[in-house]
């Protein structure tokens, strides 16, 4: 890492021993969920947490920044550059409580524990004309085996600074941590009873509570309750006197008691304008001491190695038209660094139902069927063992946990950027298919995680699927490999092997750090051959559990075997396609739903291309043959002459198969996919519905739902018009990489729809950005106005490789 050699003055201790590349990832701003949370990738270890709130009056008590909430309403939040391996820098508006939070986070590399870090808080007023008083408590707490202790001595003048706590716990050892204070920091010290609390004002305040087993991460609360009973008790003489109240800031304090077996240290300090303090966790096995100088230079070096890098790794593309292409570069950055930053490491259990089923998924006729739906599995909600997960999250205030459908999209932008990580997050993933093949498509591990779920959707049934998106990491890492060294072909080899097995790569460097996997031959068939016996296993469960009808109802088709169906759909909403509420026909045992063959189609091309990379050639020829065979089905099952459009099908009340048309993205699929050859006569209607203005063409982007559907816009108006990122994104990938990139009769249609579409994208999540400081989960089909979740820089941060053609 270019970084470590920038910090070299500042760190010898650290760097006189070797450093692990996984060791980089052991810490990081693994609680996304928080404004500013810092934790290991171990479970039951160490969790810090930042509170803020104003002491302008007691009103701000009443909501003090902890957890990310949209109901906060902050002006904006986001690491404005990061990196996992080695930290970054994030700005916070809180324009309620008139102040601009900047938090710093390096990472410093040394000893045999993951290293050591160190932390910076800076704050000042948003509006130099108004108050800008904040009290900030930075907490400590640890769960599990270990101890934590304050080694801070206390005098007359009430704390020995810094603030010193001494702990030990499994898998991190024996550590400090030190909390300083800045050089130029201000409290109020005057004002209505101010002689009353002199031995109380200006100073760092302390609390040493007992969080129960596995309640840490309700440290906020306990924190609260402690400063609350406090100035509870301090201000009852005056409401008994009825007198004026105290300023805020002398009694909204923590009661400086440490309670025997303490387990959660909290930190409060009081600033009235501009201040800074500073956090440093030091291992004792890295046998160095840290201080502020290594945040004065080591961060400015982070910084100018972060951006040096950005500019390589992701070039707005000339093809791009702006006139701020400044603010464009900014943006890319903010948005790719809030992805990373947004990585969680989540552990804990799981609650499962392994009876439930509809009506429609019970009983059913085909062998090939939902093995557990409505046949003997045990029925009842009940918690799994803990397990474990390190995941992107699609938003930081409202999707704080891991989700199949979304993820897929993370790896291939965290990818670009760091290789191994992305691939770290998939074995992962991959590390919790069941020996059936399945896993959840929502990952709500814990307590913590739960509390941000409402309870009808906490319950995971082991019949429903979700759109195999991880593939297309695999996809994209074996592109990696491929990209760097293409070697020879098997034919020049005269062999028919794998690709993979004899070809050695290149020693070409790679652009980005994180990239062993890419420069080591040994280790991408090592990992590949690692994850491919649990993806067989799953790809099975999916051809096993989601198969649909082809025998009955007088369908016709070239394969016999390739239709599949969601289970696990309601009335009203197919949650497990991941378009929630787009429209689809009437629930029914015999419906086949496009999007999922599709995927299936696009599922067996990877797995095609792992089998022939690691060398596992009759899988290979075998995974040819279905992908084939769905292809042809997608045409004989789900193509609409009537209607020029593939759709869903169904079964009528006279039990006869029909299609079910709703144009909208789901009448896209094997197009977004890239299933269709570039002269397929289905092309052109496509691209016509895909540009057309009446339908799905917006000044914005691709609509969900036709803007001439009589539901578009209705009912929660999820899917039913509302533009998504990561579906245009495939648009475009499929614009870019297939059909205006081969010869075919829509060549150049499709590069002039490539070129505006992703123009109109581009500009208006930029724009939004602009306007409102945030990305959205969605934006408005007729106004291109953000929606819904904020910040969402889940898959909406694909923008990054839109700008940079990467696809």
């Amino acid at each position: 890492m270019r970084l470590l050699w920038l910090l070299l003055p500042l760190v010898p201790a650290a760097l006189s021993q070797p450093t692990n590349d996984s060791d980089s990832l052991l810490w990081g701003v693994y609680r996304p969920n928080l404004y500013f949370g810092i934790r290991p990738k171990i479970p039951q270890s160490l969790m810090t947490g930042l509170v803020w709130f104003s002491t302008d009056g007691y009103q701000s008590i009443s909501q003090p920044r902890h957890a990310c909430d949209q109901g906060d309403g902050l002006n904006s939040y986001t690491w404005t550059e990061y990196d996992a391996r080695e930290g970054g820098v994030q700005v916070i508006r809180d324009g309620k409580n008139n102040v601009k939070l900047t938090t710093q986070f390096l990472k410093v590399p040394g000893g045999q524990h993951g290293g050591s870090w160190a932390a910076r808080v800076k704050g000042e007023p948003m509006d130099p004309a108004r108050p800008s008083r904040i009290s900030t408590v930075f907490y400590v707490g640890l769960e599990g085996l270990g101890g934590l202790d304050m080694e801070t001595e206390e005098n007359e003048n009430g704390l020995v600074e810094p603030m010193i706590l001494a702990g030990s716990s499994a898998g991190l050892d024996e550590f400090k941590i030190s909390i300083v204070d800045g050089p130029a920091n201000f409290a109020t010290i005057a004002g209505p009873h101010a002689k009353n609390f002199l031995h109380r004002l200006g100073r760092t305040h302390y609390a040493g509570l007992r969080a129960p087993p596995g309640n840490v991460w309700q440290a906020k609360d306990l924190i609260m309750q402690n400063i609350i009973k406090h100035a509870t008790e301090v201000l009852e003489p005056y409401r008994e006197q009825k007198a004026d109240m105290p300023d805020a800031s002398f009694t909204l304090q923590l009661s400086d008691e440490v309670y025997s077996g303490s387990n959660l240290y909290a930190v409060q300090k009081f600033f009235d304008g501009p201040f800074q303090f500073d956090v440093f966790f030091e291992s004792a096995s890295a046998k160095q001491k840290l201080g502020p100088e290594i945040l004065d230079e080591g961060v400015p070096a982070l910084l100018d190695s972060y951006n040096e890098r950005f500019e390589r790794v992701f070039p707005v593309s000339e093809s791009y038209q702006t006139d701020n292409i400044d603010s464009v570069k900014a943006f890319s950055k903010a948005i790719t660094s809030n992805l990373i930053g947004g990585i969680g490491y989540f552990y804990g259990t799981s609650i499962v139902d392994r009876g439930f089923a509809y009506e429609w998924d019970q009983d059913d006729d085909d062998a090939s069927g939902s093995e557990n739906a409505g046949k003997g599995g045990e029925k009842g909600a009940k918690l799994t063992e803990p397990m474990a997960l390190l995941t992107a999250t699609p938003s930081r205030s409202f999707f704080p946990r891991g989700f199949y459908w979304d993820e897929g999209f993370h790896l291939l932008h965290i990818g670009e950027w760091d290789n191994d990580l992305s691939l770290e997050i998939l074995k992962d993933w991959i590390s919790l298919i069941d020996e059936d093949g399945w896993v959840a498509r929502e990952q709500i591990l814990g307590e913590e995680a739960r509390s941000k779920v409402p309870p009808e959707f906490q319950t995971q049934v082991p019949t429903n699927a979700n759109p195999p998106t991880l593939t297309m990491a695999v996809t994209a890492f074996i592109e990696r490999l491929k990209r760097l060294s293409p070697g020879p072909s098997e034919q020049e080899l005269g062999m028919d092997i794998g690709i993979g097995s004899q070809v050695p790569l290149s020693d070409v460097q790679p652009a980005t750090p994180g990239s062993r996997f890419l420069e080591s031959q040994d280790l991408a068939l090592e990992y590949l051959r690692s994850i491919y016996a649990p993806l067989k296993r799953h790809y099975e469960w999916f051809r096993r559990t989601q198969r649909g009808q082809i025998k009955q109802y007088g369908r016709r088709a070239r394969s016999r075997t390739e239709a599949y169906r969601w289970r696990g759909r309601s009335q009203q909403h197919v949650l497990t396609s991941g378009m929630d509420d787009y429209p689809r026909g009437p629930p029914h045992a015999g419906e086949l739903h496009l999007d999922l063959i599709s995927w299936m189609g696009f599922f067996s091309r990877t797995m095609k291309h792992i089998a022939e990379f690691i060398g596992e050639t009759d899988d290979a020829i075998g995974y040819e043959e279905i992908e084939k065979a769905i292809i042809a089905n997608i045409d004989d099952l789900h193509w609409s002459e009537e209607h020029q459009m593939y759709c869903d099908v169904g079964v009528n009340d006279d039990d006869e198969s029909y299609h079910v048309c709703n144009k909208g993205y789901l009448s896209l699929f094997p197009f977004l996919l890239g299933l269709l050859p570039p002269d397929s006569p289905h092309l052109g209607p496509i691209l016509d519905l895909l540009r057309d203005p009446e339908h799905l063409w917006s000044p914005y982007g691709l609509r969900s739902l036709s803007a001439s559907h009589p539901e578009f816009g209705q009912g929660e108006n999820y899917w039913k018009g509302p533009i998504w990122v990561q579906m245009n994104y495939l648009a475009l990938s499929s614009l870019y990489k297939t059909y205006g990139a081969q010869e075919g009769p829509y060549q150049e249609r499709a590069q002039e729809i490539y070129k505006e579409l992703r123009q109109n994208l581009v500009s208006n999540v930029h724009k939004e950005y602009e306007r409102t400081g945030y990305v959205w989960e969605q934006y408005d089909a007729i106004t291109g106005q953000g929606r819904r979740s904020h910040p969402f820089t889940g898959w909406t941060s694909l923008i990054t490789l839109v700008l940079s053609e990467k696809y």
